[in-house]
């Protein structure tokens, strides 16, 4: 944490507390859509014919890729779009901020606790621009993108039917480029038009008839001709919600023994890799990272020669990628067992820059790693969506769900969805970018052309009783867990897009509506050099499905 950072305190703006409200435990109500059934031999769910049409309003929380898309899909169907953004412009997880954000807890919070800070609606904050920029890094937390970051999946396999990439692109495009992309796709869509930018969703939640959704929202703004910095709450009505907030908000940090205390006394030396900028900080220094999955290995290569040594610690878990990615300098280790601080504390304040810290760590097979300079943790994300906390359960473990629940203790996968799409129990609330190890920003497009057809009427869902049947035989195949929302196997992304096109297409021919598209003949053949790809960096993976195994 930086100094300016520790330093800013203001009565306005304070840790979300651990609340009973705000954390459900057993006393969870959802109000479920009002019955209005005129063919009560009809075997759909009325609530769906009802909500669904051209006429709707529809909420879209994010403006990353997935966002984008979805609005811009919902957009060219007809419906009424509100895209919310809580930062100052579209792009995501492809967006550079500078600034890191703060640091997450060290000790266990649920998923419900999430990644935001609360902001008393009405208060209005005057200070300098450090103060300021504290304040908007406490109200939109900045996401993991850092100064190197590149895409890791060839351009021509994140295309879209929004736009194409500009021509000349090369297979691999830094962050500046993809964040160029996806604002191009907004603005030519028309969401700059309809989106509302610095500002929060707070709370999501049915109305008390059970019809539409009732959003509260904060904004922050900023006036030339008014001083100070307001935030304004509103509540608005929608009938539809989509979610579309991406995986990269809340970090994961695991409950190993004495990593909180390495924290609290070398709060500039551990960091989660959301705080990752760039690799100037560890230059000639040993640093520890743990994980063994794409940021953590993207760091490792980030440090390169820059490092005097680094150590990457592993569980050996089935998506860590191969020790062969990493750079001549760098050592895979076993998991670490704990982290032991220094035996006396005026070696804490005595240490110096350029210092090692003065503990070691404890591996899982006994080594005991010394004369550690920095540690970034690199252990990836919890799911959360704080602002549906009647839809999370931070007492209820992921493999005991109810048929209810969206996220569980764990916080490992999105529960109850239809094709990780819609919510099965109430489908007027649907989610975009739920999959990962994917082509991220074609497979959210496909998503968004299946939602759009079906939010727009022109497509329809199956009953609950089936959208529940096949939830369940997925489970049955794949078991709950991180695995759940994988398509790494290859050719799965290529048939998940297939099945929802095929599904999709059989009520748009009978309507004269416009068809949803699959794969291009070029992605199909981009698709085949990814496989091989793939097959390297996840032999078991790639091999099948098979249950998860975390």
């Amino acid at each position: 944490m930086s100094a300016a950072t520790a330093g800013f305190s203001h009565p306005f703006v304070a840790h979300i507390p651990l609340k009973a409200d705000r954390h459900t435990h057993l006393e969870r109500q959802i109000p479920l859509p009002l019955v209005v059934n005129p063919d009560p031999d009809s075997d759909s769910l009325p609530h769906r014919e009802v909500c669904f049409g051209v006429d709707k309003t529809v909420a879209v929380i994010g403006s990353g890729i997935s966002g984008v898309c979805a609005a811009a899909h919902l957009l060219k169907h007809g419906l009424s779009v509100t895209v919310f953004e809580r930062s100052d412009g579209a792009g995501g997880v492809w967006k550079f901020d500078e600034r890191p954000p703060e640091d997450p807890p060290y000790d266990y919070r649920p998923p419900s606790y999430g990644d935001q800070h609360r902001i008393p609606t009405g208060a209005v904050f005057e200070g300098g621009n450090a103060d300021l920029s504290n304040l908007e890094v406490r109200f939109a937390p900045p996401g993991p993108c850092y100064a190197g970051l590149k895409t890791n999946v060839p351009t021509p396999l994140m295309g879209t039917a929004l736009g194409d990439w500009p021509e000349g692109s090369p297979a691999s495009v830094s962050h500046s480029d993809a964040l160029q992309y996806i604002r191009s796709l907004a603005k030519k869509s028309g969401l700059d038009a309809v989106t509302e930018f610095n500002t929060r969703v707070e709370d999501v939640r049915k109305t008390s008839d059970g019809l539409k959704w009732k959003i509260t929202t904060v904004t922050m703004e900023k006036s030339d001709r008014i001083p100070g910095t307001r935030f304004t709450q509103k509540v608005r009505i929608f009938d539809l919600v989509v979610v579309a907030s991406g995986h990269y908000n809340m970090p994961r940090i695991p409950q190993i023994e004495g990593l909180s205390e390495w924290k609290v006394s070398f709060p500039d030396r551990v960091i989660h890799s959301k705080r990752y900028r760039n690799p100037e900080k560890y230059r000639d220094q040993n640093v520890l990272v743990i994980g063994a999955g794409v940021s953590a290995t993207d760091v490792c290569k980030e440090l390169g020669d820059m490092s005097n040594k680094t150590f990457q610690s592993t569980r050996n878990g089935r998506f860590d990628l191969p020790a062969s990615a990493l750079p001549p300098n760098a050592i895979r280790v076993a998991r670490v067992e704990r982290f032991v601080p220094p035996e006396t504390k005026s070696e804490e304040s005595a240490l110096g820059n350029n210092q090692p810290i003065p503990g070691s760590v404890i591996l899982a097979d006994g080594t005991v790693l010394q004369d550690i300079h920095q540690v970034v943790i690199a252990t990836g994300y919890i799911v959360s969506y704080p602002f549906l906390p009647q839809l999370h359960s931070d007492t209820t473990i992921d493999a005991n769900p109810d048929d209810e629940l969206v996220v569980t203790s764990d916080g490992i996968m999105t529960h109850n969805l239809h094709k990780d799409i819609f919510y099965i129990k109430d489908p007027t609330l649907a989610f975009i970018g739920v999959p990962y190890h994917v082509a991220t920003f074609s497979l959210f497009d496909f998503q968004a052309q299946a939602l759009a057809r079906v939010f727009a009427g022109s497509a329809k869902l199956p009953t609950e009783e089936e959208m529940r049947r096949e939830y369940e035989e997925r489970v049955g195949i794949k078991g709950r867990g991180r695995f759940f929302h994988s398509l790494v196997t290859p050719g799965h992304e290529i048939a998940y897009v297939k099945d929802l096109a095929e599904w999709v297409n059989s009520y748009v021919k009978g309507t004269g509506g416009i068809p949803m598209p699959t794969h291009s003949e070029e992605f199909l053949k981009e698709y085949e050099v990814l496989k091989t790809r793939l097959r390297g960096l996840y032999p078991e993976v790639a091999k099948g499905d098979g249950r998860s195994q975390e």
